[in-house]
């Protein structure tokens, strides 16, 4: 199992891909559920790191994007994240109680990047329609999603539920507040890549740094039990 980590740091990244690490997501502000770097941090992680590093491209909180003047700094911001050497971008947009890949469209305009959906999937009451609409557009290769509401046993199901109706191009990418046991159901259910964010900190939690040896656990537990 392939294990993203998410950093708002250079520091974040060097002790992810030293801890083993197979990706970066790099962001700002995890407390408000990651927003678009600066240009200058991402040419840095780039820089300091060997393995891919996908870019957030998201301006605010909200997944739905009304304001004309917001669509135009996600474009400039996608531009931008790729001229400075990011692998590939994280958005997700949702619109009247559906994913909104049109948006999308609009944001990417002629970057041939790859993509992750971001969790707006997660906003529909319908996710396997979801899943078909994200596959129309054919950059969008991962789709990050909690799996929904409820407990655990009740997110893991949907997960494979949406795993197995995914178009072999489309990878199903777990991940909101993972944690070991959940990585070890991941890792034995035959998912591919999971998604950590305060689980790889010490201490767990927004105001904690990721550390190498912390990430190193996770990835340990993700290949025991895969």
């Amino acid at each position: 199992m392939l294990l993203e980590v998410i950093a708002e740091t250079v520091e974040d990244a060097r002790e992810a891909e030293q801890g083993g690490a197979g990706r970066i997501e790099l962001v700002r502000d995890l407390s408000r559920g990651g927003l678009t770097p600066p240009p200058t941090l991402i040419e840095a992680v780039v820089r300091a790191v060997s393995i891919p590093v996908r870019v957030m491209v998201r301006e605010t909180e909200p997944f739905e994007v009304v304001d004309p003047d917001e669509l135009s700094r996600l474009q400039t911001a996608a531009r931008g994240a790729i001229d400075s050497g990011a692998a590939g971008l994280v958005l997700g947009f949702f619109r009247d109680g559906a994913v909104d890949v049109e948006t999308v469209r609009k944001v990417l305009g002629p970057l041939s990047a790859a993509v992750t959906f971001h969790r707006a999937l997660d906003e529909t009451e319908r996710p396997i329609e979801a899943l078909a609409a994200v596959a129309t557009e054919a950059r969008l290769d991962r789709i990050l999603t909690s799996g929904g509401g409820g407990d655990w046993p009740a997110r893991l199901a949907r997960l494979n539920a949406l795993r197995e109706a995914a178009p072999a191009n489309l990878t199903i990418l777990p991940g909101a507040g993972l944690d070991d046991g959940a990585l070890r159901d991941l890792a034995r259910d035959g998912f591919t890549e999971a998604h950590v964010g305060r689980a790889a900190r010490v201490p767990s939690g927004h105001d904690g740094r990721v550390r190498a040896s912390r990430v190193a656990e996770l990835v340990a537990i993700a290949r025991y039990f895969g």
